[in-house]
């Protein structure tokens, strides 16, 4: 690869600007000239990110720049391809002026998208990089397309209004490139409301068809995590790290996933999660305490990994991969702290909280991944494992968001235990924040390292957990929860289904096809020679559907230890295997307060306020 790097240039005020306009809506083009006041005389180099924040996988979103071209002075300017995502422009004596569209068919929270219902974009996506000058104040001219479809959409960024009125087209400002790409930007006719949290303003918008939307309660419910977060880590002064913030989200039939910024967080939700003003019941369902679970977790970010960063992110590079071993500290840590956080605004019983805590710990147990690789190396190859995940997943990797937030639980009760409750987690992140993150786009740019992460916690619980680094973060040990949890008077159970005959696979569906998803290493299916991808057509002559109960309703009619004959094909041939059943190896993992022991002595749990 073409090291592309450039000698800075002194900008005092704005040199660079960017217009960017939905050009073709039904072809989902943008258009973007990019204007570089003063380029570098020995030629600007401009490059596109690889990646974005908080997605740790290369994504070369320059494979969607469809055409380029530069000009000076109304002469044309060459370009030179360095790499896939970089150009040089030949020297030039005045301003550079580069032209490019964007292709944006991405309906995800890392990249781009516009059509005639709206328009989305990440900066990462659509922003060239002026190499040198990333210091310098960057200026985007939002403007409306000129589709008649576009005619009454508004805009929702967290960027700063220039010229621009609030949701309105015109132009933005950022202090700096990255900055710029840390704000996405929404454009539609979306739903929106506001609401201030300890005196800072907050939007919510939906775009999407939602009829009856209840943005009242919305409003409520976030206001409270957004009131107890900020409390969490400002107890005295209650002051939020951002001016305002801005709660971007897609409503789909069915979807779910979340992007943290600085000032904002563009989420994908499914349109039955939200909560409407026609429901008569008004206890929170389970699909809308998942997005609110989803908004936590993402508003969290703000703090842990926003501006308390791991020491590889300040700054990141965002041409190539940034490796870190602290991504169970900044995803799993969150992970622990999203449910949590709802408990304590009010929003979630604990009763609520235990069930979903078990359903955690299930489905860490479930993977053989979790005995061969420690969360700190899950961490580190999260680009290359994590996020190119196959079908071999389970018995190969352990998720750092997962078993990430049972260290956070596990930590939380040790030091609890041991210091009598005079200490806690909360006591670590508050000391993260005051460290490393409070500063952090106050001149204080410095980032965390792992070594550093241990020493913090030895310090602020005044124990010595090298141990516990050790067996759970640098191991694979499994966490004794049960035992940390009992003197909490919270009861630990797991009861397996061992009498009920399994395969041990996780089944899909292709078509109306019985398709396994993935085959668990050491159960049935694996000892008979399944594979993933196999579809699944009888057993012992009788027809499997790609209904999941039909499988377990076939298999129910045998008993532990006995051997069916079941066909399957593979690829395009169909092949006969013999598996013995064996019990049901899925955790059954219970957890709940323990009435025996609800008013006895000992430290407070943890989801206490």
């Amino acid at each position: 690869m073409i090291k592309t790097t450039q000698k800075k240039t002194v900008q005092k005020k704005s040199g660079i600007t960017y217009a960017i306009v939905g050009k073709d809506l039904p072809a989902h083009l943008y258009q973007v000239t990019l204007t570089v006041d003063a380029p570098a005389v020995d030629g600007q180099i401009l490059a596109l990110p690889a990646w974005i924040p908080g997605s740790y996988m290369i994504r070369e979103f320059s494979r969607n720049i469809v055409r380029i071209s530069a000009e000076s002075n109304g002469e044309a300017v060459a370009l030179t391809k360095l790499d896939k995502h970089s150009w040089q422009a030949a020297p030039v004596k005045g301003k550079l002026v580069v032209h490019y569209e964007v292709y944006a068919w991405d309906l995800s929270v890392r990249a781009a998208h516009l059509d005639r219902s709206h328009g989305f974009f990440n900066g990462t996506s659509v922003f060239l990089r002026v190499l040198g000058q990333e210091e310098a104040e960057h200026v985007v001219d939002i403007q409306r397309p000129a589709d008649e479809a576009a005619r009454t959409w508004r805009v929702a960024t967290s960027l700063k209004e220039l010229k621009a009125k609030r949701y309105g087209f015109g132009t933005y400002t950022a202090v700096n490139y990255d900055e710029l790409v840390d704000s996405p930007v929404e454009m539609g006719d979306f739903a929106l409301a506001s609401f201030k949290a300890h005196g800072i303003p907050h939007d919510i918008v939906f775009t999407g068809r939602v009829p009856n939307l209840d943005l009242a309660r919305l409003c409520a419910d976030l206001k409270a995590i957004c009131e107890t977060q900020i409390a969490f880590f400002e107890p005295k002064t209650k002051k939020a790290p951002m001016d305002r913030y801005v709660f971007m989200t897609m409503v789909l039939g069915d979807g779910y996933g979340g992007l943290e910024h600085r000032a904002s967080t563009a989420l994908v939700c499914s349109r039955a999660d939200l909560p409407t003003t026609a429901q008569q019941n008004k206890e929170p369902s389970e699909g809308y305490m998942k997005f609110l679970g989803l908004c936590s977790h993402e508003y969290f970010h703000t703090w842990n990994v926003k501006r308390i960063k791991p020491a590889v992110f300040a700054p990141y590079d965002l041409q190539v991969e940034n490796y870190t071993p602290l991504l169970w500290l900044f995803e799993g840590f969150t992970s622990y702290y999203d449910d949590l956080l709802l408990v304590r605004a009010g929003l979630m019983s604990e009763a609520a909280y235990y069930k979903l805590l078990g359903k955690t710990v299930n489905g860490v147990l479930r993977g053989a991944g979790r005995t061969k690789q420690s969360v700190a190396d899950s961490s580190f190859d999260a680009w290359g494992k994590y996020y190119r995940q196959d079908e071999n997943a389970p018995n190969a990797i352990v998720s750092y968001y997962t078993k990430g937030s049972l260290i956070g639980l596990a930590l939380d009760l040790t030091i609890r235990a041991k210091t009598a409750g005079k200490r806690s987690l909360d006591d670590i992140m508050l000391a993260l924040w005051q460290r490393y993150g409070r500063d952090f786009y106050r001149g204080g740019a410095r980032g965390v390292t792992p070594a550093e992460v241990e020493a913090l916690v030895d310090e602020i619980s005044g124990m010595k957990l090298k141990s516990f680094f050790e067996r759970y973060i640098r191991g694979t040990e499994d966490l004794p929860l049960a035992k940390l949890l009992a003197p909490f008077g919270v009861k630990y159970s797991d009861e397996r289904k061992r009498t009920k005959p399994s395969l041990d696979v996780n089944i899909g569906r292709d078509g109306t096809d019985c398709k396994l998803a993935s085959v668990h290493e050491g159960g049935a299916a694996h000892r008979a020679g399944l594979s993933a991808g196999d579809l699944l057509v009888a057993v012992d002559g009788l027809r499997v559907t790609g209904s999941p109960s039909n499988l377990e309703g076939l298999l129910a009619r045998y008993k532990v230890g006995d051997t069916v004959e079941i066909h399957a094909f593979r690829r395009d041939e169909l092949m006969t295997f013999s598996a013995q059943l064996e019990g049901d190896r899925a955790p059954g993992v219970s957890i709940a307060v323990d009435e025996a022991k609800k008013k006895g002595a000992g430290p407070k749990r943890p989801t206490a306020v």
